[in-house]
């Protein structure tokens, strides 16, 4: 798309109010952009309604009229999580009439700089990291995008002075044309959203959109350890800064010594820089980050990267990665209970992140799994669930896949929960079966595997449901 003020008196469609839809009709708006907004739920339904049309902007609810897509549209701002098979992105497809995301369009208006985040796991937790080692450095970070400040209300507050560190799903980038981060990081890619995809080539690239307009003076920050993003490099013109928690690098954020995949030692480490003339700095010893799990060293690695790509000398990068306490729903300590300890990791909605949980606990774990069944066998959770897991409570759709998962792992306790209607009460009868399973020295993980929509709105709501029950035990 071009830049919004050249939309002045044409017509523009907005599909989909939620935060990000509203903020970036009222940028167009304030373009002179002649904006209709779109949302298939009904009025009482979408209270940001009347906001808009006190401005003056069209607002149409409760389904999608056959007419709102013509050809006097000249552009469709799709919300990022409305798939492209509904009838008016099909339509608008037909008509060559060009469809981005608010990613797009806040890209245009953006006078700072902007770092964009994106991977299958751990963009909150980088993207927060990141925001805090640049504000410890004097940077003045604005952190927006997936992660909660819509990019366009963030962008109309940003200046030169400003670093925009921007999470970004694959849903958000696969609607950009022109958006080019001066730094952009791909952390890792897992299988997972092929519900929204349809496939692998699509989502991966979707996520590789982050670089495609990139060039001199710019920089790729991309895990050296995942096979899908090396497979990027040749089509990259940045600068690559890589980062690995497996490999020495000959320049870039590494674990020194590496790990060995598959093998546990008690060796220390520690994450290093080693910059382009081959000179090495110390960063943190690996035992001192302030998060637990080696894929949590991975994005501490990562946000060391993208922090050093935005100016900040590596020696001062120790403080902020030290008081890191984490993120919400994201292998979250919850509390201990008769020598239980209780963990909340409800934010992962894949299998990938489920094994990287249970692999950074070393403990016996009593997991409690399962969700929204998009099509994944689970099957490469076999071997984490036979070394590190003692009991499986299983919940949601894919409660009777993770229970045969669990049984070709070799688990003899496996509990299904299900009460009926009640999503919130199969949570908490999940809860009590997990602390019924567990011991002293044990802990409870909440790590479900799947997306919550088959029960709940939202991950958060299904993680703060689990601590509740916790306290409540």
């Amino acid at each position: 798309m071009k830049h919004p003020e050249s939309y002045r008196d044409q017509e523009v469609v907005v599909l989909g109010l939620a935060k990000s839809g509203v903020q970036v009709a009222k940028v167009m708006h304030a373009y002179g952009a002649k904006v209709t907004v779109n949302d298939q739920k009904d009025r009482d339904q979408c209270p940001e309604a009347g906001e808009l049309e006190a401005l003056g902007i069209t607002v149409i609810c409760g389904g999608h009229p056959a007419d709102l897509v013509h050809p006097g549209i000249s552009l469709l701002v799709k919300n990022p999580g409305i798939p492209y098979k509904v009838g008016p992105v099909q339509k608008a497809l037909e008509l060559g009439i060009e469809i981005v995301t608010e990613v797009e369009v806040a890209y245009h208006i953006c006078s700072a700089p902007i770092i964009g985040i994106t991977g299958s796991n751990g963009k909150t937790t980088t993207t927060t990291w990141v925001g805090n080692m640049l504000e410890e450095a004097g940077l003045r970070p604005i952190v927006a995008g997936n992660i909660g400040t819509p990019l366009c209300e963030a962008a109309q507050h940003a200046d030169s002075g400003n670093w925009m560190v921007t999470e970004l799903s694959s849903f958000q980038l696969k609607g950009t044309k022109a958006f080019r981060p001066r730094i952009g990081c791909l952390l890792n890619v897992a299988e997972t959203h092929l519900d929204y995809h349809g496939d692998m080539e699509d989502y991966v690239a979707s996520k590789a959109k982050m670089f495609a307009n990139q060039g001199e003076g710019d920089t790729a920050v991309l895990n050296w350890d995942d096979s899908t993003c090396r497979e990027l490099v040749p089509y990259i013109k940045a600068k690559l800064l890589p980062f690995s928690t497996n490999e020495e690098l000959a320049e870039g954020v590494y674990v020194s010594p590496p790990f060995i995949q598959g093998a546990e030692d008690d060796l220390p480490r520690k994450i290093v820089y080693r910059d382009e003339h081959g000179r090495l700095t110390e960063i943190i010893p690996v035992e001192e980050v302030g998060i637990p799990g080696r894929f949590n060293v991975a994005n501490a690695a990562a946000a060391c990267a993208i922090a050093i790509a935005a100016g900040v000398p590596a020696n001062r990068l120790r403080g902020p990665l030290s008081s890191f306490r984490g993120v919400e729903h994201r292998l979250e300590y919850v509390k201990d209970l008769n020598g239980v300890a209780y963990y909340n990791n409800s934010k992962a909605t894949n299998s990938k992140a489920t094994m990287m949980a249970l692999t950074s606990l070393h403990r016996p774990i009593v997991l409690i799994a399962g969700g929204l069944d998009r099509g994944s066998d689970y099957m490469e959770l076999v071997p984490a669930l036979s070394e590190r897991v003692k009991a499986v409570i299983a919940l949601g759709e894919t409660a009777r896949k993770i229970a045969k998962v669990s049984e070709l792992a070799g688990l003899k306790h496996i509990v299904v929960v299900d009460n009926e209607d009640d999503a919130a009460g199969t949570l908490r009868a999940a809860v009590k079966e997990a602390a019924a399973a567990a011991e002293p020295g044990d802990i409870v993980l909440l790590s479900p595997a799947c997306a919550s929509w088959d029960m709940f709105a939202s991950y958060e709501e299904r993680g703060r449901i689990f601590k509740e029950a916790v306290h409540n035990l």
